[in-house]
C-alpha cells in the first residue's frame, strides 16, 4: 500500500507540475501544447498497454464496433468529452484561469455524489449531504459576487462526471478506453499544430524548445502512468482521498503564476474546502471501518 500512496502522490506532483510547466514552454499557446501533449503521451501510453498486457482493452473495444454501432458514435463522444479537459488542462493557467480550473476539480467529487444519487439511485450518508450543502452555499456566494459561475469551473465540475458517467454507459471506462480517446483526439491534435502554418516554427525561435517538449511528454506520461498504477494497488476509497491533493497543488501553481482570489471570492473558496474537508472525513471513516471490519 506505500508504493500505492506513494505513486498517487507522484501523480499529483506530476499533474501540479505540468499545469505549471505550461507557462515555459513559450512561444507556443495553449492549443500547441495540447497538441505536442497528445501526439507525445499517446505512444508512451500504448508502451505502457502492450508491456502491462492491456492492449486487448484497446482490441477488444474495437472488436465491438460491429456489434455494437452504438460505438461508431458513442467514442467520439467519449473522446470530445476528455479532450475538452485535456485542453482546458493546458490552456488555463497560461490565460490566468488556473484558479477557477482548480475551484472545478474541487467541486467534482461534489457533483459525483449527486450524480450518484439521482442517476444511479444512492444514499449519500449525512456528511454527504452536509458536503453538498456547504458547496452550495460556496456556488450561491459566487452567484451572488459575480453573477455566475465562471465557465472554466463548470466545464471541470459538470464535464468531468459527465465523462465518467458516459464512459461507464458505453463501457469503455478502462485503460484501452483512455487510450482510444486519446488517439482519436490526434486529428484535432495536428489540426492546432497546423493551424498556424509551420508547427516546426517556433522551434527555431528558441534553441531550448524541442527538449522542453519532450519533457511535456514525459511529465504527462509519468503522471497518467503513475495514477493508473495507484489505482491498482490502492482501496478505492484511500485512492478517492488522494485524488484531493491534485487541486490542492494546482491552486498553490496558480498563485505561484501570479493568480490572485479577491477578498469577496474567500467565501467561495472556504464553502467548497469545507465541504470537501467533509468528503476527506467522510472517507477516512469508511477507510478506517474498512480496516477495523475488512470482512463485514
Amino acid at each position: 500500500m506505500t508504493k500505492g500512496v506513494a505513486l498517487s502522490v507522484f501523480s499529483s506532483v506530476m499533474f501540479a507540475l505540468l499545469y505549471y510547466y505550461a507557462s515555459l514552454l513559450w512561444p507556443l499557446d495553449g492549443e500547441q501544447i495540447f497538441g505536442w501533449r497528445m501526439l507525445l503521451t499517446l505512444p508512451c501510453m500504448g508502451l505502457f498497454l502492450l508491456l502491462g498486457g492491456d492492449w486487448r482493452l484497446v482490441t477488444g473495444l474495437l472488436g465491438q464496433l460491429r456489434r455494437r454501432p452504438l460505438l461508431w458514435f458513442g467514442l467520439p463522444l467519449s473522446s470530445a468529452l476528455v479532450g475538452v479537459q485535456l485542453w482546458l488542462f493546458m490552456w488555463a493557467p497560461l490565460n490566468g484561469r488556473g484558479l477557477p480550473v482548480s475551484l472545478g476539480y474541487f467541486m467534482m467529487p461534489l457533483a459525483l455524489v449527486l450524480i450518484g444519487r439521482f442517476v444511479y439511485r444512492e444514499r449519500p450518508s449525512r456528511l454527504q449531504w452536509l458536503a453538498v450543502a456547504c458547496a452550495a452555499t460556496g456556488v450561491a456566494n459566487e452567484l451572488w459576487r459575480a453573477g455566475g459561475i465562471s465557465w472554466e469551473t463548470l466545464v471541470v465540475a459538470i464535464g468531468y462526471p459527465c465523462y465518467f458517467v458516459w464512459r461507464r454507459w458505453l463501457g469503455n471506462d478502462n485503460l484501452g478506453g483512455l487510450w482510444l480517446d486519446m488517439a482519436l483526439l490526434l486529428p484535432l491534435a495536428c489540426g492546432f499544430l497546423f493551424a498556424a502554418g509551420a508547427p516546426l516554427a517556433p522551434f527555431a525561435e528558441r534553441a531550448a524548445l524541442p527538449w522542453l517538449v519532450l519533457g511535456l511528454g514525459l511529465i504527462s506520461a509519468l503522471a497518467l502512468i503513475s495514477y493508473i498504477l495507484a489505482s491498482r494497488r490502492l482501496p478505492l476509497v484511500l485512492f478517492g482521498l488522494l485524488g484531493y491533493v491534485e487541486p490542492v497543488l494546482l491552486v498553490l501553481v496558480s498563485l505561484l503564476l501570479g493568480e490572485t482570489i479577491a477578498p469577496d471570492e474567500w467565501a467561495t473558496y472556504i464553502a467548497i474546502w469545507t465541504a470537501v474537508g467533509l468528503l476527506l472525513l467522510e472517507g477516512i471513516k469508511r477507510l478506517w471501518s474498512f480496516k477495523r471490519y475488512p470482512f463485514d
